[in-house]
């Protein structure tokens, strides 16, 4: 079943509307066309009740102010670029310093997360779904090429939640997609994340500096507070005496997957108090592991609930961050008449 609602206007007076998929089971997803934004994501304990396993705002003004890119697609170039510059065919394009005036993050200064997208929404036998496609000028930016995009979100009746990205542009580029969702499968108002388990199945993380930019190397998890192969408690470490932990303010990682461009499973989330388990995949080389270290109380959530550090965590399939500039990483290079296309599954089940 599928419902379409208005959700409110931008500034410059565009409407935006949110459509909510629900499956047979009642779980839902509502997706807003700003910023193909995951607003709402109910999932059943293991009791059979639902609660909102994500963060987000009740209003566009909120979304477009309150930071931290909540639920929202990420482009073109999802993470950070070192200096906001790369080089491609030769030629060096600078991008938008806004990362603290150092580098550039998440698409620049309007990114993804903030445009309209087209909206067509589709249901078949056993899900419903929206298919989200924008078309990003060239230049726009600053990056090359007009980059035709498309979204497929898909919520079947076994509880997974499918995006599937798609793009194609006319000249040689660079892309990163991802969506920035902050989970707490004990539902978003239930405290922390503390007490969640994690499990990555990746070796290393991708080493960075004290600016969160990658430094080229791989920094193996084995012995340190990264560690994730066996299921740990998200909290057991994150305080650790750690440079890396020191650098991210706790977990703001890339894991190098081992399971690298293959379709496969790469991370569990298990919340034992609800029951809840959210299982991640992917064919994206890795996952950005966020836990989401800088929100702080100034910006009230949906129901005017206060933000605060370790309330969530975020677990972005992508590729490395600062690809660009690392010739020895898996390539972030789309060229012209070639296509992006990668699925991620979030897959939820009790236990």
């Amino acid at each position: 079943m599928i419902n379409k609602e208005f959700f409110g206007k931008k500034p410059d007076g565009s409407e935006v509307y949110a459509y909510t998929l629900t499956n047979k089971s009642g779980a839902s997803a509502r997706i807003l066309t700003m910023g193909g934004i995951l607003a709402n994501l109910y999932m059943p304990d293991r009791d059979g009740k639902l609660a909102d396993v994500i963060f987000g705002f009740d209003s566009v003004d909120d979304y477009l102010n309150g930071g931290g890119y909540q639920g929202a697609l990420i482009g073109r170039y999802g993470n950070r670029i070192g200096s906001g510059r790369f080089t491609l065919n030769g030629v060096t394009y600078q991008l938008a310093l806004n990362d603290n005036g150092k580098n550039h993050l998440h698409g620049g200064n309007v990114g993804f997360n903030q445009k309209l997208w087209d909206a067509v929404p589709f249901e078949t036998s056993d899900s419903c779904g929206l298919i989200l496609t924008l078309t990003s000028p060239d230049g726009e930016e600053n990056y090359p090429g007009k980059l035709d995009v498309k979204v497929t979100y898909t919520l079947t009746d076994k509880n997974e939640l499918k995006i599937h990205y798609e793009a194609e542009s006319d000249a040689d580029t660079i892309v990163n997609l991802t969506n920035h969702s902050y989970f707490n499968l004990g539902g978003y108002s239930s405290g922390n994340i503390l007490d969640h388990t994690l499990w990555v199945d990746a070796d290393s993380i991708t080493e960075i500096n004290g600016d969160l930019i990658a430094t080229g190397k791989a920094y193996p998890v084995g012995g340190t507070p990264f560690d994730f192969r066996t299921p740990e408690k998200i909290g057991a470490r994150i305080e650790a005496d750690d440079p890396q932990i020191k650098f991210g303010g706790g977990y703001d990682h890339n894991y190098n997957l081992n399971k690298g461009s293959d379709f496969a499973k790469a991370a569990e989330l298990y919340d034992e108090k609800s029951g809840r388990v959210m299982s991640v995949y992917t064919d994206q080389p890795g996952v950005q592991i966020y836990t989401s270290n800088m929100m702080n109380g100034d910006v009230k959530f949906k129901g005017g609930l206060s933000q605060f550090p370790r309330s969530a965590v975020c677990l972005e399939t992508q590729h490395a961050p600062d690809s660009p500039n690392h010739p020895e990483f898996p390539t972030t290079t789309l060229r012209a008449g070639e296509k992006y296309d990668t699925t991620t599954v979030y897959a939820f089940d009790v236990k």
